[in-house]
């Protein structure tokens, strides 16, 4: 009798024990991945009784819980909403939050278990719950005057701090209204949504960090940074100029632009070949160095790489297959080479930081209910991609490029601007993805841009980088730089 009871008890006692540990791992360990999980209607209940963090740029709200009057405590309000929509994103009523809402709902809800304490304190002092709240990078006199800048074009622009990562600026149009899809009528969220995901140019996108596309001649800075850094070229390294270059083992032909020559037959140095954006140099040039090294190039200043900012970016993209023709055509951004906005704003602010590329970042710090600064943001190096002296090289292209290129519409009186133009084709019939990456002022670098427009700003094949991005880049520029 005894014997039995001892197993009973073992047995017993076993369950208690198993129990307990199941309860713990729920509780504790899994506690932010269940909070976090968008089937978990308790939690998202949860969150409603909470004063949710707010979102701040240069000290004032740009999203923010306010009390409501209906069932749930608090409505979401997003000030300035299409604005700030590519960074703040929505917290819906009934689904997954997006943007920074998404990528920091556990601190603006209150629920992450860093703030255990917080809803500790809470609960015996009977104060309402409150989330942290976020202070971002963002400049709003960059951001408005990049949101202004676009108008109603379909594309993005980024402006980054190159010295620190610093994002600025991150606007992607068409835009949209968050607050729309944060008002408590799921049904009128739901219309909203549906219609939003059916509109032309995907504004439910963020097309600064989530849209590829193909970079054109911007990513000629990559080849010759390649180039000259690998000590085998200078700037003035002589490529055959030629006005049609026949691809080995295929039927596909490179031409310039314009049709003819870079400049005037024989040969032309890698600088003149990049501030005139000339395609058959850059395609020999990359034949030359190979698909090896301009991919560890690209790599180096961030493509093929899972970034978080903390915003999730899609991977720019150099493949790791080309053969000898792919490489030509590669070289000067098409074949499969593709990038995002952020991408080509990180090459032009490693160039502008003295070939060191910093890690892209929008959050300064977050501060918790008792204006306690946690998760200080401190600037972090990604790589460092070229020399010193590769980059002040191409930094004077650059510069050359605006002064005396095809990059001329982004001169900005009285102060130096680099900068490279891109105008990418799509394919037969389609029309191009236009570009500009650059910074200013050129002899100390504060801001580096990227500029791309979609679907052809509206000029189907008829519109180049210099004669619709170039100008949005000024614009920006100036801005920033008179502010």
């Amino acid at each position: 009798m005894n014997r039995e009871l001892k197993r009973v008890s073992v047995l017993v006692l076993a369950m208690f024990v198993t129990l307990l540990v199941s309860t713990s791992i729920l509780g504790v360990f899994q506690a932010d991945a269940l909070n976090a999980d968008p089937r978990n209607k308790r939690a998202l209940q949860d969150t409603y009784l909470a004063q949710r963090g707010a979102i701040l740029v240069a000290g004032q709200p740009v999203a923010q819980s306010v009390p409501s009057k209906d069932d749930y405590k608090y409505q979401r309000v997003y000030s300035n909403g299409p604005l700030y929509s590519a960074v703040t994103g929505f917290f819906p009523i009934n689904g997954a939050p997006t943007g920074m809402e998404g990528a920091l709902n556990e601190k603006l809800s209150g629920t992450s278990n860093s703030q255990f304490l917080d809803r500790l304190n809470s609960l015996f002092t009977g104060k309402n719950p409150q989330g942290a709240s976020v202070e971002l990078t963002i400049d709003p006199v960059a951001q408005k005057a990049a949101f202004d800048a676009l108008g109603n074009l379909q594309g993005a622009v980024v402006v980054l701090q190159p010295k620190t990562g610093r994002i600025l600026a991150m606007v992607s149009k068409p835009d949209y209204d968050p607050n729309a899809l944060a008002v408590h009528n799921t049904a009128a969220v739901n219309t909203t949504y549906q219609n939003l995901l059916k509109a032309p140019g995907d504004p439910l996108i963020n097309h600064a960090i989530n849209a590829l596309n193909y970079p054109g001649s911007t990513f000629k800075p990559i080849v010759s940074s390649a180039a000259i850094d690998s000590g085998d070229f200078t700037k003035d390294s002589q490529l055959p100029d030629v006005a049609r270059l026949p691809l080995p083992g295929t039927s596909a032909v490179v031409q310039n632009d314009t049709g003819a020559t870079c400049a005037g037959g024989g040969t032309v140095s890698i600088a003149t070949a990049q501030v005139n954006s000339c395609n058959i140099p850059f395609a020999e040039l990359g034949m030359k160095l190979g698909a090896s090294t301009i991919r560890k190039q690209a790599e180096a200043f961030g493509f093929n790489r899972q970034l978080s900012i903390p915003l999730s970016v899609t991977p720019s993209v150099y493949p790791n297959d080309y053969n000898v023709p792919q490489t030509a055509l590669s070289a000067f951004g098409q074949q499969d080479d593709k990038a995002t906005a952020l991408q080509m704003a990180m090459v032009s602010a490693g160039i502008a930081n003295g070939g060191t590329v910093m890690y892209p970042n929008l959050v300064d710090y977050i501060r918790s209910p008792d204006l306690t600064r946690t998760d200080t943001f401190t600037p972090k190096v990604l790589s460092n991609a070229i020399s010193s002296r590769t980059a002040a090289t191409e930094v004077q292209m650059m510069v050359d490029g605006v002064n005396n290129g095809v990059a001329s519409n982004a001169r900005i009186d009285g102060v130096g601007v680099g900068g490279k133009t891109g105008t990418a084709q799509n394919g037969p019939g389609k029309p191009y993805t236009l570009w500009f990456e650059g910074f200013a002022p050129a002899d100390n670098p504060q801001y580096a841009i990227a500029v791309v427009v979609e679907n052809g700003g509206g000029h189907g094949q008829s519109g180049v980088g210099n004669t619709v991005a170039a100008p949005i880049a000024k614009k920006v520029l100036e801005a920033v730089l008179n502010k």
